[in-house]
C-alpha cells in the first residue's frame, strides 16, 4: 500500500530556509481562494476551538466593551467565530483584525457580515496604536510563519500591550498531524504550504524556550495540545480571571 514518505520533524525549520508560496507574491483572487480553503481547514481540524475555550475565561462584569485584536488575521474567519461567541455569550466586545498582507483586509470585508462590526486594518500590528486600549490580542496559524527572534519580539510586545492576555494557536509538529492534514483536498496552494507549515510549527520545548527568551512570567501560563494538530500558548496577566 502507497503512503506518503515521512518528512524530518525533529527540529523546526526556519521560514526562511523553507518559504511558503503563501509568503510570496500572488494576486488577490488566489490570496482570497487560499484564505477560504484555510478557513475550510480551520473547520475541519476544530482550529478555533481551543481559542474560544481559553475566551470563556474573560471577566463578564466589565464595564466597558473588551477590545479583542486579532493579529494575522487574514480571511478573518477567526474573528467571525469570535463575534458569534461574544453575542452568544453577552461578551460586549470591540474587534480588530490586522494583517501585514494587503489583500487580507478586502478578503476579510467580503467574506464579513457588517453587521459583525469587525475593523480590518493592513500593517505591522506592533506598530498599531489603537485609541483605546487593548484588552486581549489573539493569533491563529500565524507564528509559525515567523522567525524565532520575532516570534520573541511578538511575546514581548504582546506582554508589554494587553490588559487582560493573549494566546497563540498554531500548529503541533507532530507526524501524525502532518498525516491527517494530507488526506484533505484544498486550495493548491495550501497542498503546498500545508507540509511547509507543519515543518515550520512547534513543540512544547520550543515554546519553553522561546517564552523564557522574551522573559515572560511563567504565572497562569498554559501551554495546551489540541487534537486534532494543535499546540495553543496563552497567558492571563494578574492570574486567571474569575
Amino acid at each position: 500500500m502507497w503512503s506518503k514518505p515521512k518528512i524530518d520533524l525533529s527540529q523546526r525549520v526556519s521560514p526562511r530556509e523553507l518559504p511558503e508560496l503563501m509568503d510570496g507574491p500572488c494576486t488577490y483572487e488566489e490570496f482570497r481562494d487560499c484564505l477560504r480553503s484555510l478557513g475550510r481547514v480551520n473547520r475541519w481540524f476544530l482550529g478555533y476551538r481551543p481559542t474560544l475555550a481559553w475566551l470563556e475565561g474573560i471577566p463578564r462584569d466589565l464595564r466597558e466593551p473588551i477590545h479583542i485584536v486579532d493579529v494575522g488575521s487574514g480571511g478573518g474567519d477567526l474573528l467571525r467565530e469570535i463575534a458569534i461567541w461574544c453575542k452568544k455569550w453577552g461578551v460586549a466586545a470591540k474587534l480588530t483584525g490586522i494583517d501585514m498582507n494587503p489583500h487580507a483586509a478586502r478578503a476579510a470585508a467580503e467574506s464579513t457580515p457588517a453587521t459583525l462590526g469587525i475593523s480590518w486594518v493592513t500593517g505591522d500590528a506592533m506598530r498599531y496604536c489603537p485609541e483605546n486600549k487593548i484588552d486581549v490580542i489573539v493569533s491563529s496559524l500565524m507564528t509559525h510563519h515567523l522567525e524565532n527572534e520575532e516570534i520573541v519580539a511578538l511575546l514581548r510586545w504582546m506582554e508589554t500591550t494587553v490588559q487582560l492576555g493573549w494566546f497563540i494557536n498554531d500548529l503541533e509538529r507532530a507526524e501524525w498531524s502532518y498525516r491527517m492534514f494530507s488526506w484533505g483536498r484544498w486550495h493548491s496552494i495550501v497542498r503546498h504550504d500545508g507540509p511547509v507549515s507543519f515543518r515550520r510549527a512547534f513543540r512544547s520545548e520550543d515554546w519553553s524556550h522561546l517564552l523564557a527568551e522574551a522573559e515572560v512570567p511563567q504565572e497562569a501560563m498554559t501551554l495546551e495540545h489540541w487534537r486534532p494538530g494543535r499546540l495553543c500558548v496563552g497567558r492571563w496577566k494578574g492570574g486567571q480571571p474569575l
